[in-house]
C-alpha cells in the first residue's frame, strides 16, 4: 500500500511525469532557493528529493520577491528526447510579507517561463518567456507532435472574475514562442478560482483537469471533455471528481491541483496536493504535501469520482526503496545537503560557505530576519508534527544588531526565533524573538539569559503538533529548558495576516544577521532532525 502523502512537508502544486520505468513529480518552491523540487520514484510508493533545476540567475532570480511569490506551479513532461519544465515566477501578488498594499490589490505580475533538459538532473537551459497572463502554465504534446500552453488567466478589470478561466495558445518550438491567438477554452464553474489545468488526449478526447474552489478548504477537482481542442468542453456529470470539502474529518484536506500518470500496463494514477491539519480541522503546520492513488475510468470515458486516501492501493511494481535521510548533518561536504534551502538570491556565496571553516555551516550576517532580498536563513522543511531538531553554534557578537541562532520559520511574519546576541548592559545573551500574525504588536520577546563568552552554545528545539519549547546547553552542562512554550500553529497557511497570501510551510534551521553591515559570521557544526511520534512531555532530555 501507499501511505499518503507521499511528500511530506511542503511540496505543493504537483506535476507527474513517466519516463520508461521512472517516475518523477515537480513541486512548487515559491520563494525558496533553488527553484522546483523534482522527486523521483520507481514504484510510485517510495521517492527520494532528487534535483532542484532552477539554480542560475539566468533561470530565477527573487531578490524583493514578496512572501509567497516566486514559484508557482510548475508542469514537468517529456517529450521529443527532452524534458520541458514550465514555471511562473511571481514578483507581486498585491500585499507585502507584512500584510501591507503594495499598490493595486488586483494587479498582479506572474511570468511564465519555460526551460528543457536532455536529462533529469539536467543541465536545463536558459528559460524562454512565453507569457504574463496569469499562473499555472502547464504544456500539452498533442498527438500529432504540436505543443499548446495552458495557463489561468488573471483579469484585473473591476467588476469581474479574477480567474477568468483557461486559456490555449500554441507554442513554436523552431521560433521558441508562443503563435496565433490565445483562445479561452474554460472559464470554470460556480466553484471559482479556476486554476491548474491540464489536458490530455484519451480515446479520441481532450480531457482538461482544474482546480476549483481555492486552496483551502474547499479545494476540488474538476474535469471537462471535448473531441476537439479549442473546445467546447462538457464537465463532468459529477463535476468534482476528488474533494475533501464536504468532509471535515478526512485526514487529508485542502485536496486538489492534480495530475494524471499512466503505469506501463495502462492503470492511471493521480498526484493532488493535500494538507495533514492539527486535529479538529486545525493548522496544516505541514504545508500542502503531495498524495497519490489510482483512479478509474468509467465505461463512459469519465474519471469515477473519488475522496483522497490515506493508504491506496499501489500499481504493483517492484519495490525500489531509497536511503533513509541521515538524522544528522556534519557539513562535512563541500555542498549544502540536499534538504536545505535558501531564500530568493541566487548568489548564496553571499550568504554561506562550506569551505571557509571546514566541518561547519558558516552564515555571514546579512540583512534582517525576514529580509526580502539578502538574508542568512539556512532550513529545512518540517515534515512530521512531533519532531527535534538542534545545532550548535559558534558566535560572539558585539553588539545588538549581531544575531545568530536557531528559528522555526514560515515566513517575515511568523516564526520563533531562540539567538544570540549582545548589548551593552546584558553582554551575550540569548532569548527568543516570535512574529505572530494577527496580533497589533507582532514581534514579542522573551527576557535575556545570559550567557559566557568564548564558547559555543547547543539550541535546540521540541515540536508536538501546536506546542513548541526552545532549550539550550553549554559545554559539560545539562539542557536548560526556557520556561515558555510557545504556538507552532503561527506557522501555518491558515495562521494569516490579514490580505496576505499564505501557500508554503514551516521550516526549521539556522540563521544569521548583522544590520550594522559588518558581515559577523556564525559557524554551525552540525544540524539534526528527528522526528518523533510521541509527545514533548513524555520526552527523555535532549542527548
Amino acid at each position: 500500500m501507499i501511505q499518503n502523502p507521499i511528500l511530506r512537508g511542503f511540496n505543493p502544486d504537483p506535476s507527474i511525469v513517466r519516463v520508461g520505468d521512472d517516475y518523477y513529480i515537480a513541486t512548487s518552491t515559491f520563494e525558496w532557493y533553488p527553484g522546483v523540487q523534482i522527486h523521483h520514484s520507481r514504484d510510485l510508493m517510495n521517492w527520494r528529493l532528487l534535483t532542484r533545476p532552477l539554480t542560475r540567475p539566468s533561470q530565477l532570480d527573487m531578490l524583493g520577491v514578496p512572501d509567497s511569490c516566486g514559484v508557482w506551479a510548475p508542469c514537468l513532461t517529456h517529450a521529443d528526447g527532452l524534458f520541458w519544465l514550465i514555471y511562473t515566477d511571481v514578483k507581486r501578488y498585491g500585499c507585502t510579507s507584512t500584510g501591507g498594499a503594495t499598490g493595486s490589490a488586483s494587479l498582479r505580475d506572474f511570468h511564465n517561463y519555460l526551460v528543457t533538459s536532455p536529462a533529469i538532473d539536467g543541465p536545463w537551459s536558459d528559460p524562454v518567456h512565453l507569457n504574463s497572463s496569469g499562473f499555472d502554465p502547464s504544456l500539452f504534446h498533442d498527438d500529432d507532435g504540436r505543443k499548446y500552453l495552458l495557463n489561468q488567466l488573471w483579469d484585473h478589470r473591476p467588476g469581474g472574475n479574477r480567474f477568468a478561466g483557461i486559456v490555449l495558445q500554441e507554442y513554436s518550438v523552431a521560433e521558441r514562442r508562443l503563435v496565433g491567438q490565445r483562445q479561452n477554452i474554460f472559464q470554470g464553474t460556480a466553484h471559482g478560482l479556476t486554476e491548474a489545468p491540464h489536458l490530455y488526449r484519451r480515446d479520441g478526447w481532450y480531457y482538461l483537469l482544474t482546480a476549483e474552489g481555492g486552496t483551502g478548504w474547499n479545494h476540488g477537482v474538476t474535469m471537462a471533455r471535448s473531441r476537439h481542442l479549442h473546445g467546447p468542453y462538457e464537465l463532468h456529470p459529477e463535476q468534482t471528481i476528488l474533494t475533501a470539502r464536504n468532509r471535515p474529518d478526512a485526514p487529508l484536506q485542502r485536496a486538489g491541483h492534480a495530475d494524471l500518470v499512466e503505469t506501463p500496463d495502462g492503470r492511471t494514477y493521480m498526484v493532488y496536493l493535500c494538507g495533514r491539519p492539527l486535529r479538529n480541522r486545525g493548522a496544516c503546520t505541514l504545508g500542502r504535501e503531495t498524495a497519490v492513488q489510482p483512479v478509474e475510468w468509467g465505461d463512459d470515458g469519465w474519471l469515477r469520482k473519488t475522496a483522497p486516501q490515506l493508504q491506496a492501493l499501489a500499481p504493483g511494481l517492484p519495490e525500489h526503496p531509497f536511503p533513509s535521510a541521515p538524522e544528522r548533518e556534519d557539513f562535512d561536504a563541500p555542498m549544502l545537503p540536499v534538504d536545505f534551502q535558501w531564500l530568493r538570491t541566487p548568489w548564496p556565496e553571499e550568504l554561506f560557505s562550506l569551505r571557509a571553516r571546514p566541518g561547519y555551516l558558516r552564515l555571514v550576517g546579512r540583512e534582517s530576519i525576514g529580509s526580502q532580498y539578502r538574508q542568512a536563513l539556512v532550513a529545512r522543511r518540517q515534515q512530521a508534527h512531533c519532531y527535534s531538531a538542534g545545532t550548535v553554534v559558534d558566535f560572539e557578537p558585539e553588539h545588538f544588531q549581531q544575531q545568530a541562532g536557531l528559528v522555526c520559520y514560515y515566513n517575515a511574519s511568523k516564526f520563533h526565533y531562540l539567538y544570540i546576541t549582545h548589548d551593552e548592559t546584558l553582554g551575550k545573551h540569548l532569548r527568543v524573538m516570535s512574529s505572530l500574525p494577527n496580533h497589533v504588536q507582532t514581534d514579542t520577546f522573551t527576557a535575556p539569559i545570559p550567557l559566557p563568552s568564548g564558547v559555543p552554545v547547543q539550541l535546540r528545539v521540541e515540536v508536538d503538533e501546536e506546542r513548541l519549547l526552545f532549550a539550550y546547553r553549554l559545554p559539560g552542562g545539562d539542557w536548560q529548558r526556557l520556561a515558555q512554550q510557545f504556538d507552532a500553529s503561527i506557522l501555518s497557511d491558515e495562521a494569516n495576516a490579514p490580505g496576505q497570501p499564505n501557500f508554503t510551510g514551516a521550516f526549521v534551521g539556522m540563521a544569521c544577521q548583522d544590520m550594522s553591515g559588518s558581515a559577523l559570521h556564525a559557524d554551525f557544526d552540525y544540524f539534526d532532525y528527528r522526528e518523533r511520534p510521541y509527545c514533548v512531555d513524555a520526552m527523555e532530555p535532549p542527548t
